[in-house]
């Protein structure tokens, strides 16, 4: 669906003897048939494009909206479907099982324990993932980081431009979309806390 690479790989595979052939679209090698070749690629990619334009305007409203685009939940929390006129639509409620523990581990960050210490005490309890794996400093730095804790729902956060260089994407940030399972206090300070002991500001060997 792309007419540059289209134009660049079939010259290649041209080059070394290699015919593309067409199921759905029998076209014969002639000048004829590489015009109408040309058109067919440059009406798929417009068909594409479009599609991709349509999709991504949609997950923004949606996302704008307070409501979820898909993905797994994040720990400490589950999907529920809510009724929005005629259609269903995804958004978070604190999980009864998991919440309590993502409550206790910003509080032992506030206490002063680092993401290695939290995690070496959780394995040593019993407790996994939602995977069902072993806590890992990554798993926990994400959490801790994670805005989503705070009752907020961000959409694009990370994607500031495309594959393809096109328009920096705006990330769409909307807060109260479901409850809390810390203030954003807290969470202000489990972050600072974490930045406070990053090996770019503090030599790995003062922390373990």
């Amino acid at each position: 669906r792309n007419r540059e690479d289209s134009i660049i790989y079939k010259a290649l595979l041209r080059k070394h003897g290699v015919q593309v052939v067409s199921i759905n679209e029998p076209i014969d090698d002639s000048p004829a048939g590489r015009m109408l070749e040309g058109m067919i690629e440059v009406v798929d990619e417009f068909y594409s494009a479009n599609l991709s334009h349509d999709t991504i305007r949609g997950m923004n409203e949606n996302a704008s909206r307070g409501f979820l685009n898909g993905g797994r939940a994040p720990y400490g929390y589950r999907r529920v479907r809510v009724k929005v006129g005629e259609a269903e639509k995804a958004k978070l409620e604190p999980d009864p099982a998991h919440a309590p523990l993502v409550k206790r581990l910003f509080q032992m960050c506030l206490g002063g324990m680092g993401v290695k210490e939290i995690a070496k005490k959780l394995n040593r309890e019993g407790h996994k993932t939602l995977l069902g794996r072993h806590w890992t400093n990554t798993v926990l730095y994400y959490m801790l980081t994670n805005e989503a804790y705070t009752g907020v729902t961000v959409f694009n956060g990370y994607r500031y431009w495309d594959s393809k260089g096109g328009k920096p994407q705006k990330a769409i940030r909307i807060e109260g979309t479901h409850p809390a399972l810390v203030t954003r206090e807290q969470f202000e300070q489990a972050r600072e806390i974490l930045k406070s002991r990053s090996p770019k500001l503090t030599h790995p060997r003062t922390f373990s």
